[in-house]
């Protein structure tokens, strides 16, 4: 056991803990791995403490209603395809003005809101080249980003959960396997006793998008664009980034999980794997 995961005890105040919400990009199946589309698996996870989170959700629910007026007994899911095809409630945004207002206070809401974010992209097509028996990708993708997040919280001491969106029966039996197994048996150098340590519950939570989670909403909007981003900087696909992607990766630099001392955001906020 490694002792430094042993610290004092933990708070247990709600505004304390932390969540971390997760959403995906691509697929995790191994076909039609020439095409970039389905190469490319990205977890995304962004995570909360107790307090910045009621404040994010306060500030969503006002955005939503400034911009898509709605009953609050139907709320507005912010779903980036719909957006982007201005499908749904978000048919208001054919208008110019009107989008780019949307675009603006959208930007401007997640840049002064306090969360950080773990991109993890596994190349399924390399992956399998480097690998007689490749290991599942939600294994591998789910065991980095909860390195990096039980990592932070155990360095900070305090502790949280972890909060999917639901993709149907067997994608989400893989989701909250892969969460299993990292919480009972560990990942590579990182002993399991170090997950159970920082982490509240041995079961991953799994929401439908209907349920108007806001962590789960922004893991979304992010999960492509980011996936992109780390895509091109390292050379595995072209740019460039659609405008307003590009815009949002200047907004959330600043939020990468980093090495606390040395503020490194590869490996910590950033993974690609197979390198």
């Amino acid at each position: 056991m490694n002792p430094a995961c042993f610290q004092v005890k933990r708070p247990v105040d709600p505004e304390e803990r932390f969540r971390l919400y997760i959403d995906e990009s691509g697929d995790h199946v191994f076909k039609h791995l020439e095409e970039e589309g389905h190469r490319y698996l990205c977890l995304l996870g962004c995570w909360f403490r107790g307090r910045n989170y009621h404040l994010f959700h306060q500030e969503l629910e006002t955005f939503k209603q400034r911009h898509i007026p709605h009953n609050p007994d139907e709320p507005i899911i912010l779903h980036r395809e719909d957006i982007i095809n201005r499908r749904r409630a978000f048919w208001r945004l054919r208008d110019a003005d009107k989008a780019q207002a949307f675009d603006h206070d959208l930007l401007a809401l997640i840049r002064r809101v306090e969360f950080k974010i773990v991109a993890v992209v596994i190349d399924k097509k390399e992956l399998k080249t480097q690998y007689p028996a490749p290991a599942h990708p939600y294994h591998l993708a789910m065991a980095f980003l909860l390195q990096r997040y039980c990592g932070f919280l155990n360095h900070v001491n305090r502790c949280g959960d972890v909060m999917a969106e639901s993709r149907g029966g067997h994608e989400d039996c893989l989701l909250k396997d892969s969460y299993t197994r990292v919480y009972e048996q560990g990942a590579w150098v990182t002993k399991a006793v170090c997950f159970q340590q920082a982490l509240t519950s041995k079961e991953l939570k799994v929401k439908p998008k209907s349920a108007n989670i806001a962590g789960l909403q922004l893991a979304d909007l992010l999960a492509n664009p980011l996936r992109k981003g780390v895509l091109i900087e390292k050379g595995r696909v072209q740019g460039p980034l659609a405008p307003f992607a590009k815009r949002i990766l200047e907004v959330v630099n600043d939020k990468f999980n980093r090495h606390l001392y040395n503020r490194q955001v590869e490996g910590y906020g950033k993974v690609l794997f197979p390198k």
